[in-house]
C-alpha cells in the first residue's frame, strides 16, 4: 500500500461528531470530483473505500441514489449522477447553481472542524501525497481554473502556503516542502500519517548529516595523504642528493618525524612534536622549497 494508500484510509476512518463535519466531507468529495454542474455530477476513484462513502452520504444528506461502476479490470470506481433533477438536488443542498463560477462556498461550514473535514474531502476526491521516503509532494488535481484559484485561498486561509501550476489541462495546487504537507495532512485529520513523515524526515536528516561528515572526514584524509606524499617525496630526495645532514637541525628532526609518521595530519604531527601546528606546517614548507632548489 502506498503512503497516499495509506493518508486515504486514515481518512476514511475518521468518524465525525458533527453531522456538519460529516456534511463539509461530503461537499469536499463532491465539488472536487471530475464534474459538479447540473449536466452531471462525478466522482472516479481507484480508492473502493472513496466512491462507497460517497455513494453513502449522498443518500444521506441529498437524498439521491447512484450506482458505483466498476471499471473493467477493477482498478478504478466511478460515480456518475446524470439525472438533472438529481443534479440540482445535490448542486442546491450545498448553494450552487450552473449561473455562477465554480469555487468554495464557506456558508456550507458550521465549525472549525467542518474546514477540515472539507479539506479531507477534497483530499479522498483528488489529492495523491508521495512517499516522503524518496520525495516531498502532496497535491490536488483540480479539473476547474476558479476553484483551483479557491482551494488556493482557502489553503491560505488556514495558514498554509501552497502553489499552483497546470499539467495536460488540470490545475495542479501542490505542496513541495515537508512542512507544509505535514501541517496539510495534520489539517485533513491524518495525524499517524503525518507523524509517520516527520519519523521518516528525522532519519533522512540523520543519515544526511552522518554522509556530510563522513564525505568531510574521507576528503580530510585525502588531503593529509596528499600532503603527506609530497613532503615524503621532497624528503627523499634530499637524502639521495645531499643527505639529511644538508637539513638545520630543526628540519632534520622534522624530516625524520614525517618519515615516520606518514599517515598523521599536521594538527597530529604538532601533539607529537610539540610544535603548533603553523610550526609544524612552515618547516614542512620549507623542506620542499629546499627540495625545489636542489
Amino acid at each position: 500500500m502506498s503512503f497516499s494508500q495509506l493518508v486515504k484510509k486514515e481518512l476514511l476512518q475518521i468518524e465525525y461528531e458533527n453531522s456538519c463535519c460529516e456534511r463539509a466531507l461530503l461537499y469536499g468529495l463532491c465539488i472536487f470530483g471530475k464534474g459538479f454542474s447540473s449536466f452531471g455530477i462525478n466522482v472516479q476513484t481507484e480508492n473502493k473505500g472513496v466512491a462507497m462513502l460517497y455513494k453513502k452520504l449522498i443518500k444521506k444528506y441529498c437524498n439521491v441514489n447512484c450506482e458505483v461502476k466498476v471499471s473493467p479490470m477493477g482498478r478504478s470506481y466511478s460515480i456518475n449522477i446524470e439525472n438533472k433533477s438529481d443534479c440540482d438536488k445535490i448542486l442546491g443542498a450545498f448553494g450552487h447553481n450552473d449561473n455562477s463560477s465554480l469555487k468554495i462556498d464557506y456558508s456550507n461550514f458550521d465549525c472549525q472542524q467542518c474546514t477540515n473535514a472539507f479539506l479531507a474531502g477534497a483530499f479522498l476526491a483528488c489529492g495523491t501525497v508521495s512517499d516522503p521516503k524518496k520525495d516531498y509532494h502532496l497535491e490536488f488535481t483540480v479539473p476547474f481554473m476558479n476553484l483551483s484559484k479557491s482551494l488556493v485561498t482557502f489553503l491560505e486561509e488556514t495558514e498554509l502556503s501552497p502553489k499552483l501550476s497546470t499539467r495536460k489541462g488540470y490545475n495542479i495546487v501542490y505542496f513541495k516542502d515537508s512542512q507544509g504537507i505535514e501541517d496539510c495532512l495534520y489539517l485533513m485529520g491524518a495525524s499517524s500519517a503525518m507523524f509517520e513523515m516527520m519519523n521518516i524526515e528525522i532519519v533522512k536528516d540523520i543519515r544526511n548529516k552522518a554522509n556530510r561528515t563522513a564525505n568531510c572526514e574521507t576528503a580530510n584524509i585525502e588531503r593529509t595523504v596528499k600532503a603527506s606524499y609530497l613532503h615524503i617525496e621532497a624528503i627523499e630526495k634530499i637524502e639521495q642528493k645531499k643527505g639529511l645532514d644538508f637539513l638545520k637541525k630543526d628540519l632534520q628532526d622534522m624530516a625524520k618525524l614525517r618519515l615516520e609518521n606518514p599517515e598523521l595530519s599536521l594538527s597530529e604531527l604538532a601533539k607529537i612534536s610539540g610544535l603548533s601546528r603553523s610550526g609544524v606546517n612552515h618547516r614542512l614548507n620549507r623542506i620542499l622549497e629546499i627540495a625545489k632548489e636542489i
